[in-house]
């Protein structure tokens, strides 16, 4: 193979791109909107071990971790930053779970620490608020969402040498599909031995035809609703999950989650957790929802942001800076078991899309699958 072409300029395709560079392959990747502006820029920058499922997604997602660091370490501007993050009990029956989950086989190479209150306050003084404790999960990061993209595609343009370098198309919407090529809407044809489609949460267009040849959907969309405040005083040493994460994420799928006390009746509506992370300018974003029956609205509610917003400050025992930003994003998630999919679609031709809210955690796995 000497040639790749990756449609989708997500975090997904970008991903594609970099393994590929790495094996010292020509690489074209092509985007249809003049840069990202989908779900791996409306996020919030997790790389997020602690509450992948054991087995298949958390080996996925620990060898994306490596690879986030590894790559940080070439491209500073990705703003990775290896700060774990708390999972916070509200009261007794949350400790009681996630003592649990600390007492897994496989806690220790998630870097589960159960702390209690006081010791949860020492690792992240801003935590001011009313809790029982905490998991500590020190192999969580994060990176920036609005810039690791455009940092991995300079340091890649910076490092292209012909005749095997890296071409970006930004405002070129592939519209054909054929083996070993696809076609963008100026007609040009970009052919490669191998082209990758991440397309994301698209399911029209080329994708479109491939995925509803399945007896089965393999894929569905999910909506979410976030927001950004302005630049809040403290200093969030990790990022932070309220205890409704306990009810979303599989590693917690443990005894006793059924008799957590039950969710206030806006974020059950919702389907909402508190996620909270500070941006490298001080900034917090915050989130999120999840919608899963479609159409989806074209607005957002407010009753989401008030909820998630009296959770922060109950943790934080202050009041949020002003919101600045608010928006919703959608996000394309399997519909099975496996932790993403991949197909053929012509041959020469992958689609690979569906991780769902693990994209920006295991894309460098995903990618490195894809090659080998």
């Amino acid at each position: 193979m000497e040639r790749v072409v990756v449609v989708g300029g997500g975090v997904l395709g970008t991903m594609h791109a970099v393994s590929a560079r790495r094996r010292g392959l020509d690489v074209l990747q092509i985007e249809r909107e003049p840069a990202p502006r989908g779900a791996s820029v409306r996020n919030f920058g997790l790389i997020w071990v602690s509450g992948r499922a054991c087995g298949a997604e958390l080996s996925l997602a620990l060898r994306a971790r490596a690879g986030w660091q590894e790559l940080a370490a070439e491209v500073p501007g990705t703003g990775f930053r290896p700060n774990g993050s708390l999972t916070m009990a509200a009261g007794e029956a949350e400790m009681a779970l996630l003592k649990k989950a600390a007492a897994l086989p496989e806690a220790s190479v998630r870097g589960y620490e159960l702390l209690d209150a006081a010791a949860a306050r020492e690792v992240n003084p801003a935590l001011r608020g009313e809790f029982a404790g905490a998991l500590r999960c020190s192999r969580d990061a994060v990176v920036e969402p609005r810039r690791v993209l455009g940092a991995i595609r300079e340091h890649l343009l910076a490092g292209s040498r012909r005749p095997a370098g890296y071409g970006w198309l930004p405002g070129r919407e592939a519209v054909e599909i054929a083996p070993h090529g696809a076609r963008d809407q100026t007609g040009e044809w970009h052919r490669g031995d191998l082209v990758v489609l991440c397309t994301g949460a698209t399911y029209t267009g080329i994708a479109g035809p491939h995925l509803a040849g399945h007896e089965r959907p393999p894929v569905c969309r999910v909506r979410l609703q976030m927001m950004q405040t302005a630049r809040f005083a403290g200093r969030l040493t990790t990022s932070v999950a309220d205890s409704d994460s306990l009810r979303y994420y599989p590693a917690y799928d443990l005894p006793g989650r059924s008799t957590l006390p039950p969710q206030a009746p806006v974020a059950a509506r919702a389907h909402a957790q508190l996620l909270l992370v500070q941006r490298a300018d001080g900034s917090l974003t915050i989130g999120d929802t999840h919608e899963y029956a479609e159409p989806f609205a074209f607005d957002v509610q407010e009753d989401a942001y008030d909820h998630l917003r009296r959770q922060a400050e109950k943790l934080l025992g202050t009041p949020l800076p002003r919101t600045e930003r608010r928006w919703a994003g959608v996000y394309s998630q399997v519909t099975g078991s496996d932790v993403y999919h991949r197909s053929q679609v012509a041959p020469g031709v992958v689609l690979v899309t569906g991780p769902g809210g693990r994209g920006m955690t295991c894309s460098p796995a995903i990618a490195e699958e894809t090659f080998a």
